[in-house]
């Protein structure tokens, strides 16, 4: 997890520009740089480094004797980077898992680099040989990308937008700032003068095909056709080899444990990896809720069962309420349940920062969209309508939870790992029979739960534990943390500034007081940025005025 930032063409000065950069320091707590680009005085990078890969050479932007003309600063993590260097005999200098993208890009051109790359990243690449600026962004969005162009041609660019917002340039005009489609490369020319024309913007991967670099890693044991035992040992293969590429790294990893089928899955393979790898720590798991709250209770059952190094972190209303506007500064977004969710896992963070050393963060995001896991599901008119939603969903994710995940982690210098979103894995779950896929005999994700019965990862209990959103499943059944939330919020908030919500904000315009009180805090932020939430995340097929898990009909509360 790093921060990166960077400006080509300037008008400004650029010590005065670089201020900007600061407001991304929480992603690389350990250093930051700022360099110019030797003959192009107005381009500059900036960069805030968290050190999870060679401590050594990892300052970025990464430069290496061989490509004297190549920049590269990029977030991320290259998990094939070592099998790439060695199919193709690269010559590394530095032990940099980024120093990939220069070899792929100098012997293969931009696209073929970007299709070959397993991981997440978000990437600023310059060569100056041929005058032309690259930028690109895993196939999810994993990690962040905004960039800022003006008429001219001036582009800036930045890990979080709050990094552009303050931007000066000559153009009267504002220029908007957008986040980077995921899955995406653009291609700038690079003038004498620093400016920059785009010249091209292409997709190089879809979620639904499966990854080009699947050709140079041959896994054993993968069976062909659709066989029901095939394919739930294809997903145990593929979900453990998801788990096992992202245990690169020389800092402490922990593991977030809400007690869901999810979370726990992914703890405890981690768990099991990690002994077999014979890693030198014990891994360590992080819950958080109130004392009685569903959660809790859960997560203590199966970091029992799988014997981690176990922490509960409590929190109260009050704590959530006074995050709530820290929350919204870091997630540049006012989507309700993004809000509403994110406070938890800012506060898990935060305790994670101060009170342990684990920094790589393993997750269960991503799960809930391919695996048809919300509860709405049950409700989709067809597997077919379904199957589409559920691509629907994984393609906006960089919009809601993936944003949520990253943002909250990042803001405590916190570098976050999605198993559930592996290329590999999810290509494969998406090529299945859309039936397969759909909820079934009333529960949703059948298929993946089907695929670990009788594995003993997991208690049984957990492994068919029905669906709670993670702001619902912190809090205890009789009062949710939504209830004292939705208290504050009725102080805060009128009847009558509510009845003027469409007028005050034509644009997304929130129809419940907890919205309006979300759009309130965001507008004070980053005023007249609204567009970065393009709508609200809802469920479909049913009557929803609100995202809550809990207040839908079809929810029933599990027995506890």
């Amino acid at each position: 997890m790093c921060g990166i930032w960077a400006l080509f063409g300037s008008d400004e000065c650029l010590a005065v520009q670089c201020t900007n950069a600061m407001k991304i320091a929480h992603r690389g707590p350990d250093a930051f740089r700022f360099e110019n680009v030797n003959d192009f005085t107005n381009c500059c990078f900036g960069f805030h480094r968290l050190a999870i890969v060679d401590q050594l050479y990892g300052m970025q932007p990464l430069r290496v004797k061989k490509f004297p003309f190549l920049w590269l600063c990029y977030n991320g993590e290259i998990y094939n980077h070592i099998r790439l260097r060695d199919h193709f005999e690269f010559e590394y200098q530095t032990k940099v898992d980024g120093e990939i993208l220069l070899h792929l890009y100098d012997r293969f051109g931009i696209e073929k680099m970007a299709t070959l790359l397993d991981g997440v990243f978000a990437f600023i690449l310059l060569d100056t040989a041929n005058r032309k600026v690259f930028l690109g962004r895993d196939t999810y969005g994993v990690r962040p990308l905004f960039r800022l162009l003006t008429d001219d041609g001036f582009l800036a660019v930045c890990s979080e937008a709050k990094g552009l917002t303050q931007i000066t340039h000559s153009m009267s005009t504002p220029a908007k700032i957008i986040p980077f489609p995921p899955g995406h490369f653009e291609v700038f020319d690079l003038k004498l003068t620093g400016k920059v024309v785009s010249v091209q913007m292409e997709r190089f991967h879809c979620c639904t095909d499966e990854p080009k670099h699947a050709s140079y890693n041959n896994l054993k044991g993968l069976g062909t056709g659709f066989k029901l035992e095939t394919v739930k040992s294809n997903i145990r293969t593929l979900f453990e080899n998801a788990v096992k590429k992202r245990l690169m790294a020389h800092r402490r990893i922990g593991c977030l444990l809400s007690g869901g089928l999810d979370s726990s899955l992914v703890a405890a393979t981690l768990v099991k990896l990690a002994k077999q790898e014979e890693l030198p720590y014990p891994i360590q798991t992080f819950a958080i809720g109130t004392d009685d709250s569903p959660d809790i209770v859960a997560a203590r059952k199966v970091a029992d069962f799988i014997g981690s190094e176990h922490h509960e972190v409590s929190f109260t209303p009050e704590e959530g309420i006074q995050a709530v506007e820290e929350v919204i500064l870091h997630l540049e977004s006012y989507d309700i349940t993004t809000v509403r969710a994110s406070v938890g896992m800012y506060l898990i963070s935060k305790y994670i920062r101060e009170k342990t050393d684990s920094v790589v963060i393993f997750s269960g995001e991503g799960s809930d969209e391919l695996t048809q896991g919300y509860i709405y599901f049950h409700k989709a008119p067809s597997p077919k309508e379904g199957a589409d939603e559920s691509v629907r969903l994984l393609k906006e994710l960089y919009l809601f939870d993936v944003l949520r995940a990253d943002r909250t982690t990042a803001a405590h210098g916190l570098e976050l790992r999605v198993p559930f979103l592996d290329h590999r894995f999810t290509a494969y779950y998406l090529s299945l029979p859309e039936e397969m896929r759909a909820p079934k005999d009333g529960v949703e994700k059948h298929l993946l739960r089907e695929s670990f019965k009788g594995m003993k990862l997991i208690p049984d209990e957990i492994l068919w534990r029905r669906k709670e959103a993670f702001s619902d499943g912190m809090t205890s059944m009789k009062k949710s943390w939504y209830t004292s939330l939705q208290e504050h919020i009725e102080s805060e908030v009128n009847d009558s500034q509510l009845e003027k919500a469409a007028k005050l904000f034509p644009f997304n315009p929130p129809t419940t007081k907890e919205g309006f009180y979300f759009r309130q805090v965001f507008e004070k932020m980053y005023p007249g940025r609204c567009e970065w939430t393009p709508h609200y995340w809802m469920p479909r097929w049913i009557k929803a005025t609100d995202p809550s898990a809990r207040t839908l009909s079809i929810y029933k509360p599990g027995p506890e």
